[in-house]
């Protein structure tokens, strides 16, 4: 019989966290979070990368549960391939923002990630993606990228840093929508309220589980609302300043199986 784990739920961001910066994952945390298993804990990814771009990696780690993924806005089934709870941005309040933001900073470039298993990520002229190995479809003007149904947008500045870009929007999108800072070149507008928080709470609920029962380990502000909800946040040791400054503890980086060595620490070989 399998030990009462140290925690019940192993939260994961993906990006700068569990993945390496080629996509993979190392053989050394595959086989912590199989062990982890073995322990009784579930594993969620928790991602800000929408469910098609995620179905890939969960087939790596042989998952067919649970994942949140678009940033909180979706929990996703893998073994069905359906999303059991999904919230989309209103396309009208989301270029109302942009005309907000631009105003401010001057021309940005952008993205969107559309709802559904099967949604496209679509990129206007000029934007570059920032993980070129995730597929996107170009269009020729910004008014095709509200075509569809999206769960959020994506924006890039010609030289502002993201940490600049985010403030700014914060300070003129108000409620009409969440800004986050989710990787380098990642400033992201999503549904208002909407967080990773948000969707783990979800999950973990459908799962029967709480915070008191969850680690959370990330590297960028936008799992923050992460940090908070679960009962322990471990940042990377790459993590931006301002998740590290909530972390309960910094961990390696994630090319240094930083995640791993918590996860033997807390999950030992019987």
């Amino acid at each position: 019989m399998a030990a009462s784990p140290a925690y019940a739920l192993i939260a994961t961001d993906l990006d700068g966290t569990l993945l390496r910066a080629d996509d993979t994952l190392s053989d050394r945390s595959l086989t912590a979070l199989a062990r982890a298993a073995a322990s009784g804990a579930r594993h969620l990814v928790v991602t800000g990368r929408p469910a098609p771009r995620v179905r890939p990696l969960l087939d790596d780690l042989g998952s067919t549960g649970l994942a949140v993924c678009g940033q909180g806005a979706q929990v996703y089934d893998a073994g069905a391939n359906r999303l059991l709870w999904s919230v989309t941005l209103d396309r009208e309040l989301a270029d109302t923002a942009l005309g907000k933001i631009e105003a401010e900073v001057g021309q940005v470039y952008a993205a969107v990630d559309q709802d559904g298993v099967d949604g496209l990520t679509l990129i206007e002229p000029g934007y570059l993606m920032p993980h070129p190995t995730l597929p996107a479809v170009r269009v020729g003007r910004r008014d095709d990228l509200w075509c569809e149904p999206i769960s959020k947008v994506l924006l890039r500045h010609p030289y502002l840093s993201d940490d600049e870009l985010a403030v700014t929007a914060r300070s003129v999108v108000g409620s009409l929508a969440t800004v986050t800072m989710s990787g380098p070149g990642t400033v992201e507008l999503q549904p208002c309220g909407i967080t990773k928080a948000t969707g783990l709470a979800l999950a973990a609920e459908h799962l029967g589980l709480g915070p008191e029962m969850t680690i959370a380990f990330g590297d960028m502000p936008n799992d923050i609302p992460m940090f908070d909800w679960a009962a322990h946040g471990v940042a990377m040791a790459n993590a931006h300043p301002e998740l590290r400054a909530v972390a309960d503890e910094v961990t390696l980086s994630n090319e240094d199986d930083g995640i791993a060595v918590v996860l033997e620490r807390l999950f030992p070989e019987a």
